[in-house]
């Protein structure tokens, strides 16, 4: 640690100097060993049609795919703030695509969910195929997201309109992941998510409501001092769940807030609760099949 501090120090001034994001100086102290970058692979038209690929090293024809949505409201974010999770999972063995989706005001609820069908569709066809480092083969496929991220991942694992719209359903998913995600919030007060979630679909936009207990198995992850999404959701989405039967792991991180939830996946600095990465990891591996 002690011949890291002066490299960690010298970038954390320029970082300050140059007026960059948490993010930005996050993925600029991630390790770039151990795995393959493979960035804007096309899944459907336009500027936010793409994912980027991780593949480990010695990646096999069984090793488990991570599709992880990000967050950022359903009208900000991308994937380019996200390769420390990239590393983070490919460093577990994982391979891992994060894509792009389209945002408010491009589309609306259910625009961006579709969306992320298509991607997954896309990723699933890629493991099946091989290419770009990844052999083909029987891949695992795993859903994971972070804030709004989590709520377009549940429902793509919950609703299965979507999968199956794209040639896939809920039983080719190995696992869901959600980070601090929004799953039961109607009634929505704020008037910009009541453009983003239109009256005539708002109640088809709550994950809550398709839980069936068939769904794969869930890991549910919240921040107990999470200001921005009640903790709330998480309960009451592992309520549904339980009742139905269906099976979920639940992990709430006191003085975690909404950001800890995904930056406690990074490895190149401590940050939030170390407990949450080896929580995810240990799911993945557990239901990798």
């Amino acid at each position: 640690m002690s011949r890291f501090l002066p490299r960690l120090l010298g970038l954390v001034s320029l970082c300050v100097l140059a007026g960059c994001s948490a993010p930005a100086f996050l993925n600029a102290v991630t390790s770039r060993a151990g795995f393959e970058t493979v960035r804007d692979l096309r899944y459907a038209p336009g500027e936010r049609g793409t994912y980027d690929l991780y593949v480990p090293n010695g990646a096999s024809a069984q090793t488990p795919i991570v599709v992880f949505v990000h967050g950022g409201s359903w009208d900000g974010g991308s994937k380019a703030l996200y390769p420390f999770v990239g590393q983070s999972l490919a460093s577990a063995g994982f391979v891992v695509a994060i894509p792009n989706y389209r945002l408010y005001p491009q589309v609306t609820f259910p625009g961006f969910v579709d969306d992320g069908a298509s991607a997954v569709a896309a990723v699933a066809k890629l493991g099946r195929d091989g290419g770009h480092g990844l052999p083909a083969g029987r891949h695992p496929l795993f859903l994971m997201g972070h804030s709004a991220g989590a709520q377009i991942a549940a429902l793509l694992a919950f609703d299965e309109r979507y999968l199956r719209r794209v040639g896939l359903n809920a039983r080719d998913l190995s696992g869901f992941v959600g980070l601090a995600g929004p799953y039961d919030f109607l009634p929505i007060q704020e008037e910009r998510y009541k453009r983003i979630f239109p009256a005539a679909t708002r109640e088809a936009s709550q994950p809550v409501r398709f839980v069936d207990g068939r769904e794969p198995p869930a890991l549910l992850i919240s921040g107990l001092a999470d200001t921005t999404v009640n903790p709330e959701e998480t309960r009451s989405m592992a309520r549904a769940i339980v009742a139905k039967g269906g099976r979920v792991e639940t992990r709430y991180y006191p003085g975690l807030d909404h950001v800890g939830a995904v930056s406690s996946l990074a490895t190149a600095l401590p940050l939030g609760n170390p407990d949450l990465r080896d929580t995810v990891i240990r799911f993945l591996k557990a239901h990798a099949r």
